[in-house]
């Protein structure tokens, strides 16, 4: 009903999963995780079943109710007359028969239970749906609150993280909530009377359905599996894990040294990788004096982390001098001997990997994580994404783009310029005077909430409504890089954790923040303005990360820097396709990775990173070298989400379609009267939003439409 992400929580089923703990808290720089689905959290399950068996052929675990009592349960309650829609009577009891276990009764007890419990009256159905929606309503708010509390000490910048503050954020409040509410037979009740729809069966569902009625659908959502709390206690401990080991990830630039000991960057700069590292690079294209030189040498950095022979002193060490191309690491001017990070980067997917595994047999349907997270979640195939991913980095307009980059740049593309950030209209900008900008505006986080009403003021929102959605939304100063958390009940704010140093929030920060900013006012939209509390979010996180890029386009603007460039629409239009082919080109290495994995469930963090390794240049030999010209390359792997976010990837790529789409729509409409209308849609699924949005279903051809004039 919300999503879970990395930005991002919408999440379409209510799945109590370690993915979504770090979903919640990643760490992210240019995209963002949105924050709206700790339902997820609260609730395991992405799917229903009537003769579930395991991955090895057994029955699933502690499945009681036979075929046969199924059926004659379902032909007794028909013979009772009054029930008005028999289709949903079997479909309800055969869905809590598939949730029943040994511990929660006999075969008799449970036809008891269904002729006891079964609504057969709409008007006494909806009356149990009202009721039920305002107390889950009151259990997610609450439960969001706890885990926001129990994570503060981790998420903020409020001084020392020891190691109990570790382990709170680490711990699960809702971990025996389901178990709790399977004893106490409420889950049950909500499972006979609002059964799951699978994803084929609610594409089937018309423009005649009402709201209420994809209200009711999303109910079914909650219960869908049953998996033990101690698997999801493990899973929260492992994404928990390494979401701590990715947000403490920081290079110290200021320690990186050239060959001849030469430093490029200032003293103070640390870097967290991914993100903060991708930008530096992005930062330095309008750098002629050491731009390039300073762009391999992260490259080189980043080389090192894929690769894992790293040294691991050197991570997050201030006291230690490295120069990356020769590998050599210096204390107080003289070389001292090292050795490299231990794989630790590859084990943190391996504990992910090995903590969902454990809860595949509870999902019988969806028997692997890559099932729960594409059919499930996303309520998107993974085959589909693959396919429409394999189609647009294959698409003849990407060479021509990079053809375009290289006179520009006057060189031979390098790996790196996947991040080309030279078509924003920022890019003809200095970044000392951006910097100067957004230190003067924004020193603390306080000044940046003071200013949110006016943002929105400039962005076409009447001022008393701006004041309203802002009054909604805190900002924090995160101890990582920063994300979006939404409320889950209304009276609770959403949370906008951005950093800022002592010298004020730069220009990289204020881009960050505001689109984290997007993600709040969609959450925000999403949660007050909706008709039904079970629609609250959004379809999956790629619509809000959709959002929040629009809001990030717009940075400029809310900075009040006006750039008259007739051609910035063609330009932007090439950014868009440029930026699409890089993140497209990582949600293949991402889902190809995790197909490995359950191809090769006993590997080691050791076998993983040479699989990775193999896995990244396949991808890039088969769609980036014939653009760049290069073979081989690893790049790829660099991306922080596949350690503490995995399989979230592919939602930026379509987070970046919806965005186009949706910036298509708005070109001359009322912006802020359509973003409005549009995300109170709230949680349907995608294309069914999508084509309420825009009119149309998700497409890459508006794209490359539009590419093929840019570049004309």
């Amino acid at each position: 009903m919300f999503r879970i992400i990395r930005s991002g929580i919408n999440f379409n089923y209510f799945e109590f999963n370690y993915q979504l703990i770090i979903s919640i808290f990643k760490q992210k720089k240019t995209i963002y995780i949105q924050m709206k689905q700790l339902m997820i959290l609260l609730f395991a399950g992405f799917t229903a079943c009537t003769n579930p068996t395991s991955q090895n052929g057994t029955p699933t675990p502690g499945k009681l109710i036979p075929e046969q009592s199924i059926n004659q349960i379902i032909d007794t309650l028909k013979q009772t007359g009054g029930i008005s829609n028999g289709a949903r009577l079997e479909k309800g009891v055969k869905h809590a028969a598939s949730l029943w276990r040994a511990e929660d009764g006999s075969v008799d007890d449970f036809s008891a239970f269904c002729k006891l419990n079964f609504i057969a009256k709409d008007s006494d159905r909806e009356l149990f749906f009202d009721k039920v929606s305002k107390n889950l309503e009151s259990i997610y708010g609450h439960f969001n609150k706890i885990t926001l509390d129990l994570r503060e000490n981790v998420d903020l910048n409020n001084g020392p993280m020891i190691g109990i503050d570790k382990d709170f954020s680490a711990f699960s409040v809702g971990a025996h909530l389901l178990s709790d509410l399977y004893s106490n037979k409420i889950a049950f009740s909500i499972a006979l009377n609002f059964p799951y729809y699978s994803l084929e069966e609610k594409e089937k569902f018309d423009s005649a359905t009402t709201r209420k009625q994809w209200a009711m659908i999303r109910l079914g959502d909650i219960f869908v599996s049953r998996v033990p709390a101690e698997l999801e206690q493990a899973a929260s401990r492992a994404g928990a894990n390494a979401d701590i080991y990715i947000s403490e990830y920081n290079i110290e630039m200021g320690k990186l040294l050239t060959e001849s000991k030469k430093r490029l960057f200032p003293e103070n700069m640390v870097l967290l990788s991914h993100w903060n590292l991708r930008d530096e690079i992005k930062a330095n294209y309008g750098n002629s004096a050491n731009g390039e030189d300073k762009q391999e040498m992260i490259y080189k950095v980043m080389e090192r982390i894929i690769d894992q022979d790293i040294p691991g002193s050197v991570i997050n060490n201030p006291k230690l001098q490295w120069a990356p191309f020769s590998n050599k690491v210096f204390e107080n001017g003289k070389e001292i001997t090292v050795t490299s990070e231990p794989d630790t980067r590859y084990q943190q997917i391996i504990n992910n990997f090995k903590a969902e595994i454990a809860r595949d047999d509870y999902n019988p349907e969806m028997n692997t994580f890559i099932l729960r997270k594409f059919s499930g979640e996303m309520e998107i195939r993974q085959e589909e994404v693959e396919t429409l991913f394999d189609g647009y980095l294959r698409s003849p307009q990407l060479a021509k783009i990079g053809a375009i980059i290289e006179k520009r740049l006057g060189r031979k593309l390098r790996p790196y310029d996947i991040w080309y950030d030279g078509f924003k209209a920022r890019s003809v900008i200095p970044q000392d005077d951006l910097n100067k900008k957004t230190t003067a505006r924004y020193p603390n986080p306080a000044a940046f909430e003071a200013d949110m009403p006016l943002m929105l003021y400039k962005l076409g929102w009447s001022l008393e409504r701006a004041k309203y959605l802002s009054a909604k939304i805190t900002v924090d100063p995160a101890r990582g890089s920063g994300h979006a958390w939404g409320a889950q009940m209304k009276g609770e704010k959403a949370h906008l954790r951005t950093r800022i140093p002592e010298s004020g929030m730069d220009y990289k920060g204020y881009n960050i923040a505001v689109h984290e900013f997007g993600h709040n006012v969609e959450q925000t939209i999403s949660l007050y303005d909706i008709d039904h509390y079970l629609l609250n979010g959004v379809p999956n996180t790629a619509f809000t990360e959709a959002l929040a890029f629009i809001f990030q386009s717009r940075d400029l603007k809310l900075l009040g820097v006006n750039i008259l460039n007739p051609d910035q629409e063609k330009l932007n239009t090439l950014d868009t396709g440029w930026s699409l082919m890089e993140i497209m080109g990582v949600g293949m290495v991402d889902m190809k990775m995790w197909k490995w994995l359950y191809a090769h469930p006993a590997a080691t963090a050791t076998e993983l990173k040479a699989a990775v390794q193999s896995i990244t240049q396949e991808v890039w030999n088969a769609y980036f070298a014939p653009v760049f010209g290069i073979r081989d390359v690893r790049i790829l792997g660099i991306y922080s989400h596949m350690i503490s976010n995995p399989l979230y990837l592919a939602a930026y790529s379509y987070g970046q379609i919806i965005e186009f789409q949706l910036e298509e729509h708005l070109n001359g409409k009322n912006f802020s009267g359509e973003i409005d209308r549009i995300y109170k849609q709230g949680r349907l699924i995608p294309q069914t939003w999508m084509n309420g949005a825009v009119g149309n279903r998700i497409s890459v051809k508006p794209i490359l439409n539009k590419l093929d004039k840019a570049l004309e």
